[in-house]
């Protein structure tokens, strides 16, 4: 699958093509010739709600209808400009008016929408691995700019099979992802992305550890009869709790965890764990691990995390 011309904004910003499209007044209007989408940081947004645009010193400025490509159906709200200031914007250059001093460059992030959303994110389907980058965290999820700034919702109960109370306690704004479509409404132009798919199976992740070894880990939930704690984001394991031990008594979810690995069982899906101590402060974020190979694989039509062993079937048909 051909994305390179519409990936995130922020990734085409600083390559060399992009910096000699930028570099007079003449390869700015040979870009418009040939209509080449280009990027550059928004520096302001006035009063009307116009994005200016620094062109390394020409001026250029994006209308307030020409900024966002906006949902079937729904207006565009003013939060979305003005977000975008301190940030890469992709644009097509529509004209170049005046000369000298006054010369003012006129663009359009809409039109690099439109072909983005004609030529690359209509032909998406699901099971489609695409680059996505994080552009803001809400409670329910993670919405991801999934090309030229077109963003999709990346729900938290698909970020990773681990639960987490909150997106940020596994993303961050700006992150760059990998993340597989799970649907393509294309009738309003709303893309949907999952990410636990490429993080791996059950198998994989606890092919990582080892009965009698002692790992850091995660609390993600208490609850009367243990304490679930994150190995890693696919794979959580039970603690039983100690009463007897002081030290554990005010454990609280997101705080970090040493663990005793008891016992591994594929045929129930379970790992059996011991706390051992609590971190000092909260964890960090486990940095994500990818197990799909995206560079040599594009698409997935299957993913089965329950191992073959197990009765039950977790399981995402795309």
């Amino acid at each position: 699958m051909n994305y390179q011309n519409y990936l995130p904004e922020g990734s085409y910003i600083y390559t060399q093509e992009n910096l000699a499209s930028l570099s007079s007044l003449s390869s700015i209007e040979r870009a418009m010739r040939e209509g080449r989408i280009l990027e550059a940081n928004a520096v302001m947004c006035d009063e009307n709600l116009n994005l200016h645009v620094n062109l390394f010193g020409i001026r250029g400025i994006i209308p307030k209808e020409e900024c966002v490509l906006p949902l079937k159906g729904e207006p565009v709200k003013d939060i979305a400009i003005i977000t975008r200031v301190g940030k890469p914007v992709c644009f097509k250059v529509l004209s170049i008016e005046g000369s000298g001093e006054s010369c003012r460059v006129v663009l359009s992030r809409k039109a690099a929408q439109i072909e983005c959303r004609n030529y690359y994110l209509c032909s998406l389907i699901p099971g489609d691995i695409i680059p996505v980058t994080v552009t803001h965290l809400d409670r329910f999820g993670a919405f991801v700019d999934v090309g030229c700034g077109a963003v999709s919702l990346l729900s938290i109960d698909c970020i990773s099979v681990s639960r987490i109370s909150h997106p940020s306690d596994r993303l961050s704004s700006g992150q760059r992802l990998k993340a597989v479509v799970k649907s393509n409404d294309r009738e309003i132009g709303r893309l949907y992305v999952s990410l636990k798919e490429l993080l791996g199976t059950w198998e994989e992740n606890a092919d990582q550890f080892s009965v009698g070894q002692t790992v850091s880990g995660v609390v993600r939930s208490i609850e009367s009869y243990g304490i679930f704690v994150e190995l890693t984001p696919n794979l959580a394991g039970l603690a039983e709790q100690r009463e007897d031990d002081s030290t554990l008594s005010d454990i609280c979810v997101g705080d970090g965890v040493s663990v005793y690995i008891k016992s591994i069982i594929p045929e129930k899906m379970k790992i059996k764990l011991a706390l051992i101590d609590k971190a000092c402060g909260k964890e960090r974020p486990t940095p994500l691990k990818y197990y799909v190979d995206e560079a040599n694989r594009s698409h997935i039509d299957l993913w089965r995390y329950s191992p073959p062993a197990c009765a039950k079937t977790i399981e995402t048909v795309f």
